[in-house]
């Protein structure tokens, strides 16, 4: 029998945080400085993923194996900090559902594969850091999405069971990571990839973030 749902754990980019284009922008031309050309389908194609891990599979993609990682992972992290502050901007829709799950006593929570120094970021630009009960990076975990450590460690800091979890995702790697934690995941995929098959596996599927709030009254009457 289904435990009823007690927490929401959001995701980061593209869920809280208008910051899925902005990282291709740094991306793009962070790498590109390395002499890795990456076009915008280039990055679509590792959300969701860990920043060391896609820096990896760039480099191996593009035999570049002798440069330095973190030299790289700085580089790009600092134009995408940089966009952060100056364009960062809640994903419509977001202050509304916080706002209910406030009204509620929600626990809330953030599971993102996002660097610390990044989620702390985004935190301070949406004031966020007092909203959220718990937030996870899976930048130390051993493993990142789709592998469902950081929403584990997540519900598990919240003090609620995986399957009391509501999660909010916008990419496959993180509905694969939050269904493999045996939890419920309503997933708001951007319009270039709407369309793609995996997302049969969530629970919920919406076209916009404006769009949860009605269910998430319904869930957590």
């Amino acid at each position: 029998m289904q435990e009823p749902l007690k927490a929401v754990i959001f995701d980061m980019d593209g869920v809280l945080i208008n910051s899925e284009q902005l990282w291709r922008r740094a991306m793009i031309k962070g790498f590109g400085e390395y002499h890795m050309f990456l076009t915008e389908e280039d990055c679509r194609k590792t959300m969701g993923m860990r920043f060391g891990e896609v820096i990896h599979l760039w480099l191996q993609h593009f035999k570049l194996v002798h440069l330095s990682a973190p030299l790289i992972e700085e580089r790009v992290m600092n134009l995408l900090l940089d966009l952060i502050e100056k364009e960062g901007a809640y994903i419509a829709g977001i202050p509304e559902i916080i706002g209910f799950c406030r009204q509620k006593s929600l626990p809330m929570g953030l599971a993102t594969s996002s660097s610390r120094l990044l989620m702390n970021a985004v935190l301070t630009k949406l004031g966020l850091h007092t909203t959220l009960q718990v937030t996870v990076s899976a930048e130390y975990l051993k493993h990142g999405k789709p592998h469902p450590e950081v929403f584990l460690i997540c519900a598990e800091k919240l003090g609620v069971l995986p399957s009391e979890c509501l999660v909010i995702e916008d990419s496959i790697n993180g509905i694969i990571a939050a269904k493999a934690a045996q939890m419920k995941v309503v997933a708001v995929p951007d319009e270039e990839h709407a369309d793609l098959k995996q997302f049969v596996l969530a629970d919920y599927k919406f076209s916009s973030m404006k769009e949860v709030l009605p269910l998430i009254r319904i869930l957590f009457p």
